[in-house]
């Protein structure tokens, strides 16, 4: 089984995922959001206290089968993400839950469709059975939803003072996957952003009022694969203002992965792949180009955003 065959779609296809947003009107149901709520007071993070990561590949570190050297999926140690770069760089002790083809829906619901975290679609949308998760371990074991677990977490580790969330490209790659127009008609896409959006406002909502959790929650945007392509470009903008609607209200802060790659890469013709920010792929020692996860440099960055808007 290709591990590829359903988490890593090609750059096209990712731009094709989201790209005709801004030009079908598409975000603006997406990024309506609930009424501001009274802030909530807010812990500083503190060297020792726990850090809890959430998301899709990007927060797992995953690194594509044909990067060098090649990767051992046995070992989730053998990768490494921006939270383990947060981690490191504040003194936190990090518990790692994201899972490499996640979706929204499936990290509330683990039966839910995913694109290849627990299960896959087929070509007609249909859930088929089979994961990461069946194969491979994850940083963090554990059984039912991401949700779930976040909610176990945060009540058996009081002293946690971070959250980082980084979810919703999945949602796009499949709606690309299975529409036979690739997911660019309006019909299409206005759900799958309002699905990322109300999702995301359901995690953060049960974080903080289910788990009860005072400490920072930090979102973090996805960056374009090329700024010079509009489609890449624009994709990538809206999916990020779908998942930042999710927090309105309930007192995040948001890490501009966005721009932190776009200012890295203005040297590079705003070429994220030329930039060395994502992961390099090679068939035997031929290049042959770059993957959608960001490489070590990457994973810098998106770090740096993070620990840019922490409290300390």
């Amino acid at each position: 089984m290709r591990i590829s065959r359903w988490l890593v779609p090609s750059r096209a296809a990712a731009a094709l995922v989201l790209a005709a947003v801004l030009l079908t009107g598409a975000s603006a149901s997406a990024s309506r959001a609930p009424a501001t709520r009274r802030p909530l007071p807010v812990t500083a993070v503190t060297p020792g206290s726990d850090y809890l990561a959430l998301g899709d590949s990007v927060s797992f570190g995953y690194r594509e089968s044909t990067t060098a050297p090649a990767p051992d999926y046995s070992s989730a140690a053998n990768f490494v993400g921006f939270p383990e770069d947060v981690a490191a760089a504040l003194g936190l002790h990090l518990a790692n839950a994201a899972c490499p083809g996640e979706t929204s829906s499936s990290f509330l619901n683990a039966s839910a469709l995913s694109n290849g975290c627990e299960n896959h679609p087929s070509a007609t949308g249909a859930i088929e059975p089979g994961g990461y998760r069946t194969l491979y371990p994850l940083h963090v074991s554990y059984s039912g939803s991401q949700m779930a677990f976040a909610l176990h977490f945060l009540r058996t580790h009081p002293r946690t003072t971070l959250v980082s969330l980084m979810i919703g490209a999945n949602d796009g790659f499949i709606c690309q996957q299975t529409t036979a127009d690739q997911c660019v008609s309006a019909t299409e896409l206005a759900p799958v952003l309002a699905t990322v959006t109300a999702n995301v406002r359901t995690i953060v909502r049960t974080l903080r009022l289910s788990a009860h959790y005072a400490g920072q929650i930090v979102l973090v945007n996805y960056y374009a694969t090329n700024y010079a392509n509009p489609l890449d470009s624009v994709a990538s903008a809206y999916l990020n203002k779908a998942l930042d609607a999710g927090g309105t209200g309930f007192n995040v802060e948001v890490a501009d992965g966005y721009g932190a790659f776009e200012q890295a890469a203005q040297f590079s013709a705003g070429d994220s792949c030329a930039a060395g920010l994502l992961t390099r792929l090679f068939q035997g020692t031929t290049f042959t180009g770059c993957g959608v996860h960001p490489s070590v440099a990457g994973q810098a960055l998106l770090a740096q955003a993070v620990e840019s808007v922490v409290k300390k």
